[in-house]
């Protein structure tokens, strides 16, 4: 029943910025980690910014400075803002949840969206 859905890519000028938005709905208990991967035509899918339920935060490389990831644990919702896009950003983002189901188990798990494309160029 755990469903997560992407919104907020599109096109957008080099320099220009975007936020994308994955929130998450059905039985859910507790989120324990938000990611954040992108994927190029060509490339492998990798990752480009998580998130715990502690608020630490990680960063590829080619994004350090430029992107900012977040959430709203009220809303069950991960954030990944971007700013100064660059044509090498282009991909299609996927946003990945860890999380508990039941308040019962302590069992968790990772779920997938199904992407938003992004897409820099003049």
């Amino acid at each position: 029943q755990v469903q997560l859905v992407e919104s907020g890519g599109g096109l957008v000028q080099p320099g220009g910025s975007l936020r994308l938005s994955c929130a998450a709905s059905g039985s859910i208990f507790s989120i324990n980690k938000i990611a954040w991967y992108r994927q190029a035509p060509g490339k492998q899918r990798e990752l480009v910014a998580s998130i715990t339920s502690g608020g630490q935060t990680n960063y590829a490389d080619p994004v350090k400075g430029r992107f900012t990831i977040s959430r709203d644990n009220g809303e069950n919702t991960g954030y990944l803002q971007m700013n100064s896009l660059k044509p090498e950003d282009t991909a299609v983002y996927y946003c990945n949840a860890n999380l508990r189901v039941s308040r019962y188990s302590g069992y968790s798990r990772d779920y997938w969206g199904q992407g938003t494309q992004v897409t820099v160029s003049s």
